[in-house]
């Protein structure tokens, strides 16, 4: 009897626990976020309604986002984050042509490796600004961020910062892009495949909240601590903020910042079932 009891513990135990990995993860901000399938879905602004969120030689800025990755992407495709004048991607620790770069950080198998760039005009088009990859752990959240103060470059995960004594004006010419000129989030609804690269642009598979855009660089970066706690409040510089608040299942995302920049879901993209439990 005392046998099938402890077995019977054992098994409620175990069965309580896949339940929970199974479930969402709570928000680090509270309420709801974006779920993102990996496949084909995306929240996007369209760029003939919409144009750019920053004006041409905006050199002071924020964007921003809690992400929650979960499925690797395929070992030929750049994962889009978040794509218009700063672009957000993840590759998986196997992708082609990342051997150098892995080199240098330190990592473990399974993990992800984050890019951050911003585009900058040049004679005949637009280039990237330099990047120092980051390591994503899958299955956890991260609050990341890409800000410039006039005089420097930020890219920011949870408390680390990495710095670059230069600014970077925005462009505000798309055109020579390969990837849609839209601000997406979570990918283009497809892969896009570059002419200068065996790679391609695809889908991210996980979670987002809190996306904002300022005109003002928010974080002081000199002090401990400086991740953002709660959800984000809206300022006059706060050009866009999607919490993502609205009930599970809806596919289009109002803009708290008040000035009408909401987004659509494409190929059922939309906000999840949270938990109501606080994250750590």
């Amino acid at each position: 009897m005392i046998h099938r009891h402890i077995l019977i513990c054992f098994t409620l135990l175990a069965f309580l626990a896949l339940s929970a990995k199974a479930l969402p993860p709570p928000s680090p901000a509270g309420g709801n976020y974006l779920e993102l399938d990996g496949v084909d879905d995306y929240a996007v602004l369209d760029f003939d309604t919409f144009g750019l969120l920053l004006p041409e030689g905006t050199d002071e800025f924020t964007i921003e986002a809690w992400i929650y990755p979960t499925t690797r992407p395929a070992d030929d495709i750049h994962a889009m984050i978040l794509s218009q004048q700063v672009r957000m991607d993840v590759v998986n620790d196997v992708h082609e042509g990342w051997e150098g770069i892995r080199k240098t950080l330190e990592w473990q198998k399974g993990d992800l490796f984050l890019r951050i760039q911003a585009l900058f005009r040049i004679k005949g088009g637009v280039a990237e600004t330099p990047y120092r990859a980051r390591v994503l752990t899958p299955n956890r959240w991260y609050h990341i961020a890409f800000q410039s103060n006039g005089h420097q470059t930020i890219t920011i995960v949870n408390d680390v910062a990495h710095i670059l004594p230069q600014s970077t004006p925005l462009a505000d010419d798309l055109s020579s892009l390969e990837r849609p000129k839209d601000f997406t989030l979570g990918g283009f609804g497809k892969k896009i495949g570059s002419k200068h690269h065996d790679h391609f642009w695809g889908a991210f598979a996980g979670y987002m909240d809190e996306v904002r855009i300022s005109r003002v660089a928010r974080y002081d970066v000199t002090k401990a601590d400086f991740t953002p706690r709660g959800a984000f409040e809206k300022d006059a510089e706060t050009v866009a903020l999607w919490h993502f608040d609205e009930p599970g299942g809806a596919g289009e995302f109002s803009d708290s910042s008040g000035n009408g920049h909401y987004l659509l879901g494409k190929n059922g993209a939309k906000t999840g079932t949270p938990r109501t439990i606080n994250a750590e």
